[in-house]
């Protein structure tokens, strides 16, 4: 048997023990942007060192940065004149909020109808495992045919602001012949995907200030300017009615696709019908002169996340709000 098929076999056998895995990574709530859970993410860098020594992976360090650490490690016995890869990945994960609509405790791991539920599952605890259990599963079959090196980060969620000086000032380190990062998904479970290019993420807060209090809206209405309505403007009028983000600039670095590129994604059977299906919409919008898989995979665009202002409790309070916030 060939290294490749004893190397599903073990995979096979082993499936338990990784799925094991999976669900003991996900359980540390590993939110990266929340103050409260920074021991968690130490906790989680700490799992994953150790599993990575388990599994032959040598050299690991756990690396201190401005927030969260930089897990490190490699396995270099193919050879000098064998390709390094270098394996991306972060541990950390998004918010859970609302908590309300989730059936099942969001870092209790829950398998419904084959698929597994809970924070991070599929962004990326578990890419990271499907990768060390790939390599494991190759380490115990055979001579790994490539060098590897691992970078996993902990600040991924909030635009992994400590990795550009971490690569800077580990070049050396950090050198090899092409970099893998497995943080992307797959059409179907039955139709292989190979993803090469990401969006990136700037982000920001918006906020603007009116009266030094609030006001009752019933006694100053009409002659203060309402800090909510500012904001609201302001942000309607960052696209135009094609569907294009107004801000000066916005495009300048942006490469257009090609004509191959355009007759790659249009095979993929990604049209209308599949995103409303996947997002419970009945109309799609975007930028004019582009479908919508156009769109996703190489048009940048500007989303509004959080919007902040006045009173949202239960019920009414007539108020001009003093200020309006917004997450962009």
């Amino acid at each position: 048997m060939d290294t490749r098929n004893l190397a599903l076999s073990y995979a096979h056998v082993n499936n338990n023990d990784f799925l094991a895995f999976l669900e003991e990574f996900i359980k540390i709530p590993s939110i990266s942007t929340s103050p409260e859970n920074a021991s968690d993410m130490l906790t989680c860098a700490h799992f994953l060192s150790n599993k990575m020594q388990e599994i032959g992976i040598e050299n690991i360090n756990i690396f201190p940065t401005a927030k969260h650490p930089i897990v490190y490690g490699d396995h270099l016995h193919a050879g000098e004149n064998r390709p390094t890869i270098l394996v991306y990945g972060h541990y950390d994960v998004q918010p859970v909020d609302p908590i309300d609509l989730w059936t099942n405790d969001p870092f209790t791991p829950v398998i419904k109808d084959d698929n597994l539920y809970a924070r991070g599952a599929s962004d990326m605890k578990g890419q990271v495992v499907a990768c060390l259990a790939a390599i494991e599963s190759v380490k115990n079959s055979g001579q790994l045919p490539v060098n590897l090196k691992f970078l996993f980060e902990g600040e991924e969620e909030i635009g992994s602001p400590s990795l550009n000086s971490f690569l800077l000032e580990h070049k050396e380190l950090l050198n090899s012949t092409v970099a893998l990062n497995a943080d992307t998904g797959m059409i179907s479970a039955d139709l292989p995907t190979m993803v090469y290019g990401l969006r990136g993420l700037s982000y920001f807060e918006v906020r603007v200030f009116g009266p030094d209090h609030d006001l009752h809206s019933g006694v100053f209405g009409g002659v203060v300017h309402n800090p909510a309505q500012v904001l609201c403007d302001l942000i309607s009028k960052m696209h135009d009615e094609n569907g294009r983000v107004t801000l000066p600039h916005f495009y300048d670095d942006v490469l257009e696709l090609t004509s191959s590129e355009r007759s790659e994604l249009a095979r993929l059977n990604l049209d209308d019908e599949y995103y409303k299906g996947q997002t419970g919409t009945s109309q799609l919008w975007g930028e004019d002169g582009y479908t919508a898989v156009e769109r996703i995979g190489a048009r940048p665009t500007l989303e509004v996340n959080g919007f902040l202002s006045g009173f949202t409790g239960v019920g009414a309070k007539t108020i001009i709000p003093a200020k309006a916030m917004a997450k962009i």
